[in-house]
């Protein structure tokens, strides 16, 4: 390091405002990339989470996107790691996933939401042709293929193909809040959609979109999500056991819209495309997925469809609102 310069570790906002102008070429070479990514990401920032919603950051360098945190599929992944795989059935590749398919054409009621998950890697360039497989509980809390009284049902649960953009969007109704876990969404990223139905296919990434609280108040204000009311105001983003941990926020969602025009989600996931993720289902109940389950939470009245024990502890149906 030149010795006209400070010290970044002991005056890092001195130094920043010293090499902050000296270009690219400067930093690569004074600077490692753990540097570049931790203390002195500021002197790249492009973007920045809001109070609501965050997407990744991006640098100059082109090195700097924060990777979308992995997390758990859940009980209820119907990805054959906890009895059904639901990935292998025709019909599952679809935009629209508010109602089931195949043998049943049950709808989800809801508020309608639309989601979209943008995929890049971790410069920032979006990833084409990978798969999205999502899925979410309905308005009462519970999941398609494993809650009880719709154990044959598999609306809520879809893959698309992302575009050039790296995006993937599905129609969908807002998902409720249960006991012990904030609003959310799960998804998980495979390589194509080909990997994504066979049923072997290798996961790139497992995670989990936030939903923001203003939204979700005003949403829960409607017919059919009472319950969720109460069970939001006993959970926050920093008390829920698999967003708590999401300093840099980028699994919350930005929402836009109404409760009388729907509402869109987005989120940036940023992966490593050449990772991979070996697929493992909470074994304990859905209110904390992956622990003792609280009451209320989504119920699991039954043996998931095409075998798959039920976990230990698994937690009750919520009561139906009204």
């Amino acid at each position: 390091m030149s010795p006209d310069l400070p010290d970044p570790i002991t005056d890092n906002a001195a130094y920043v405002r010293a090499v902050h102008d000296k270009g690219l070429s400067f930093d690569l070479k004074t600077m490692s990339r753990r540097r570049m990514l931790g203390g002195l990401g500021a002197l790249f920032v492009l973007s920045a989470c809001s109070s609501t919603s965050s997407e990744a950051t991006t640098t100059e360098a082109g090195t700097g996107i924060a990777e979308i945190d992995s997390e758990t599929n859940g009980p209820y992944p119907a990805d054959g790691t906890n009895g059904v795989d639901v990935r292998t059935e025709s019909g599952i590749v679809r935009k629209d996933i508010t109602s089931s398919f195949g043998d049943s054409t049950t709808t989800a009621e809801g508020i309608p939401l639309t989601f979209e998950i943008t995929v890049t890697d971790l410069t920032g360039a979006a990833v084409s042709g990978a798969a999205v497989y999502a899925w979410h509980c309905d308005r009462d809390g519970n999941y398609s293929l494993y809650s009880e009284g719709i154990t044959n049902e598999n609306y809520l649960r879809g893959i698309q193909e992302t575009d050039a953009n790296g995006t993937v969007s599905f129609e969908s109704i807002y998902p409720a809040c249960y006991t012990g876990r904030w609003p959310h969404i799960h998804f998980e990223v495979y390589k194509s959609v080909a990997d994504a139905t066979s049923g072997e296919g290798t996961i790139i990434k497992t995670s989990q979109m936030a939903l923001p609280e203003d939204t979700n108040n005003a949403v829960y204000a409607t017919d059919g999500y009472s319950k969720s009311v109460s069970n939001q105001a006993q959970v926050t983003l920093a008390t829920d056991n698999v967003f708590s941990d999401d300093e840099d926020g980028n699994e919350n969602a930005t929402v836009t819209g109404s409760v009388d025009k729907g509402y869109v989600a987005t989120l940036t996931a940023a992966i490593d495309p050449v990772s991979e993720e070996s697929a493992a289902a909470a074994p304990g109940g859905g209110g904390g997925e992956g622990g003792t389950p609280p009451s209320g939470a989504p119920g699991q009245g039954g043996t998931p469809p095409s075998g798959g024990t039920p976990p230990s502890g698994a937690p009750q149906p919520m009561a139906t609102s009204s």
